[in-house]
């Protein structure tokens, strides 16, 4: 038995290292101080089957699954740093064994209660595998306690013994006695077998394992272990003969980690203090930049409670750059708050429409950013009195407005195409057509 673990061991990091080859995420680690987040403990619940490994178990008619049986299992876990963590680990289930030969004819069974405190090394700690492969691998030893009550299957259903003959067969009466009867084997273990005076029904443990977790979705996990658990004690069999006895528990379990994922292997990350970020206002205008919508808002200006400046007549221009604060609802204003008239508007949208299809035109047979400057910088004193600059973005490119004023400018421009080539942007060809359009028009 200890070759097969040991072969399932050299299988279990054989897969491992092919999937390590295989993880896009891992890459190779520059070294930096270990991350200060507090990480919650996790808890597991599973099952699996026990297969005891003791002083019998030989003979004919005999299968490994007369050793095998159930059991539950409660891990609690609290992970310190990258690399160890300490774990809790209950077992509720039972031992058992047969033995069928000319020798002796033995069996037992026996409800155990194993609890036991594990060392755990961890393999995704950004050496081997990253924090967030989804195959996370680990180590663990540790020292445990253990409780059995051992019982034997000596009668059957009557209440007559076990006969055990030479031919294979058990009867009610001795081997070679005439008018014997063949009976069956209840499976029903009814014969206390361990002597309190002889021995205790109880010793510590040392288990060794290993085992994986396999990410579900953010915080959940399923666990796939196996340990093999060297008893101090050679009675758990009721047979004292030799080594002490051992056993094998293999279980699956639903693992589940409280606290915010996080992946603290890359060193990027790794001297950042997040919670000072939550608190950051970066303009200062007593609103913090998570909820300011109108950020980089010049000192000393007043602002409501989304971080954008005040605007009391509402007409699209702050207060503090307003040189007419009560203008009516409704008036078409420049870039300073003044009012415009019917005839300025007119003379401005026809002077913008021709300026913007010439300018277009010329951007399209030979476009460049060097020439959308050229074009911002000789509008830049026109602009100010265009009622179509002051905060009228549509909102379908409103995002590319990075600074919330209304305006479109060739920085923002270079940023959105810049963000359409790295994937992380909302903005496809038709939408960056519309948003040289609109510069044009604005």
């Amino acid at each position: 038995m200890i070759k097969n673990i040991s072969l399932i061991i050299v299988l279990f990091f054989a897969a491992a290292v092919v999937t390590k080859a295989q993880d896009e995420k891992s890459t190779e680690i520059t070294k930096a101080p270990e991350a200060k987040t507090k990480q919650l403990p996790s808890i597991a619940l599973g099952a699996g089957v026990l297969s005891f490994d003791g002083d019998i178990g030989d003979g004919v008619n005999l299968t490994s699954l007369s050793r095998i049986r159930g059991a539950f299992n409660l891990a609690i876990e609290q992970r310190i740093g990258r690399v160890v963590g300490i774990s809790f680990n209950g077992i509720y289930g039972k031992l058992a064994d047969s033995e069928r030969s000319a020798k002796r004819n033995l069996n037992f069974e026996s409800k155990i209660i194993q609890a036991d405190l594990n060392l755990i090394l961890h393999l995704d700690n950004g050496f081997l595998f990253s924090r967030t492969s989804i195959f996370a691998p680990y180590l663990f030893g540790g020292f445990g306690y253990l409780k059995f009550d051992s019982y034997g299957d000596l009668k059957n259903k009557d209440g007559i013994d076990y006969k055990y003959w030479a031919d294979g067969t058990i009867r009610d009466i001795p081997d070679s006695t005439i008018g014997s009867k063949i009976i069956q084997r209840d499976y029903v273990y009814e014969k206390k077998l361990n002597d309190s005076a002889k021995y205790a029904n109880n010793a510590f443990s040392i288990p060794v394992g290993v085992g994986v977790n396999l990410k579900i979705v953010d915080n959940l996990y399923i666990n796939l272990g196996a340990a093999y658990y060297f008893c101090m004690s050679d009675w758990i069999d009721n047979v004292k003969h030799g080594k002490n006895d051992r056993y094998i528990f293999a279980n699956v379990a639903v693992q589940y980690n409280f606290g915010k994922p996080y992946d603290d292997s890359n060193p990027v990350y790794q001297t950042v203090d997040f919670s000072s970020l939550d608190k950051l206002d970066s303009d200062e205008d007593g609103v913090k930049d998570g909820n300011d919508v109108c950020p980089g808002t010049p000192k000393n200006v007043k602002v409501s409670s989304n971080g954008c400046p005040e605007d009391n007549d509402e007409d699209g221009v702050p207060d503090y750059i307003d040189k007419e604060p009560l203008t009516k609802k409704g008036t078409f204003v420049d870039a300073n708050g003044v009012t415009l008239t019917e005839k300025m508007i007119a003379e401005r949208q026809t002077q913008f429409s021709a300026e913007a299809t010439e300018r277009s035109q010329l951007f399209n047979e030979n476009p460049s950013l060097k020439y959308l400057k050229e074009v911002e910088a000789k509008s830049t004193i026109a602009r100010k009195t265009n009622p179509k600059g002051t905060g009228v973005v549509p909102l379908a490119i409103k995002s590319a407005d990075l600074n919330n004023d209304g305006y479109i400018s060739t920085d923002e421009i270079s940023k959105a195409i810049d963000s359409f080539f790295e994937g992380d942007s909302e903005f496809t060809v038709e939408k960056l057509n519309d948003l040289i359009d609109f510069f044009f028009e604005q």
